[in-house]
């Protein structure tokens, strides 16, 4: 019978921050939310999907994948067969990357191989997750909502903006995350890029001044409460599969520029506030635009999912824990 079906869910970029601590919770029993047990497959660009994330989680299965090309994709049709629910996360997010190699970012970012594998089942079975980004506002208010005009500065938030709208034209069920900073603990099988928390207690713990922007806003999200709110869609799909065409902001309840986020590092340390130097953003040149304040109003995620993410000091406090006890 159809409702017998075990349930599958894809995470495309598996292998990144996001993708392993989401790996981790779908993995467990239960993971599927409502205590469904679902099949878990990911997707990962490098040659080998990373040993200590299959080691750790022996019950995933890996395909590799080429994203601009869909190539790999037939793979898991052929062999894990359609999923109820494909979460990408796979994104040249670096933007600075994404200015040097505006072609790339395009092709990466929009998932029209994803998309357009995902339409080739011919029914409406399969729900896309995608993460966006908060860089999709133009910076020049604050608390930014939904229905306000996307207006990005950068390469970065361009593709991010027309990824979104491929999608909103193409998919038959979808929800999309403009995402703020993503922070939290290390993952299963470490990430290369520097880690925000760890970078600002790495570097404060030498006691010697450091230099912060001020004038630049953020609601940094923890990820637990990021793998919180993907879990919930899943959930909600997996239970009712009544049509979904959300885009939700997922940020903290902070607005925080990186200066504030240095001290609440310190606060929670117990480094002297006398090491961090508060400068504005325009004293650097990063090759890239970069938005001045795109906090973001998260009313609807909280009012639609009814998840409260922690508040930046807690989550701050939690990933230091994670740390010390690793």
């Amino acid at each position: 019978m159809e409702g017998e079906e075990r349930k599958r869910v894809l995470v495309v970029g598996g292998s990144g921050y996001l993708g392993q601590h989401l790996l981790a919770a779908l993995a467990s029993p239960g993971g599927g939310g409502g205590g469904v047990d679902v099949d878990v497959a990911f997707t990962h660009h490098s040659e080998a999907a990373p040993r200590q994330l299959l080691d750790a989680l022996p019950r995933l299965r890996a395909f590799r994948v080429d994203l601009r090309s869909g190539d790999g994709l037939e793979d898991i049709a052929a062999s894990f067969g359609q999923p109820h629910v494909i979460v990408n996360c796979a994104a040249i997010s670096v933007p600075r990357a994404c200015e040097m190699d505006p072609a790339a970012a395009m092709a990466t970012n929009i998932p029209s191989s994803l998309v357009n594998w995902s339409l080739s089942f011919g029914n409406s079975k399969s729900l896309l997750i995608h993460l966006s980004t908060d860089q999709v506002y133009e910076g020049v208010k604050s608390f930014y909502k939904e229905e306000d005009e996307t207006l990005p500065v950068n390469m970065y938030g361009k593709s991010k903006v027309a990824s979104e709208k491929f999608i909103t034209e193409n998919c038959p069920n979808y929800a999309i995350l403009r995402s703020s900073i993503i922070y939290g603990p290390q993952t299963i099988s470490p990430v290369a890029k520097s880690l925000p928390i760890q970078w600002m207690d790495g570097v404060l713990s030498q006691r010697q001044q450091v230099d912060f922007f001020n004038d630049e806003y953020r609601c940094p999200v923890y990820v637990k409460d990021m793998v919180d709110v993907i879990l919930a869609l899943t959930k909600k799909w997996l239970s009712d599969g009544k049509t979904i065409q959300v885009l939700l902001n997922v940020g903290g309840p902070d607005r925080v520029s990186r200066l504030q986020m240095a001290e609440s590092v310190a606060d929670v340390r117990g480094y002297s506030h006398s090491i961090i130097k508060s400068v504005p953003a325009s004293s650097v040149n990063r090759g890239v635009a970069s938005p001045s304040d795109i906090s973001m109003d998260i009313t609807r995620l909280t009012q639609m999912l009814g998840i409260q993410p922690i508040t930046f000091q807690d989550g701050v406090r939690a990933t230091l824990d994670a740390e010390s006890s690793s």
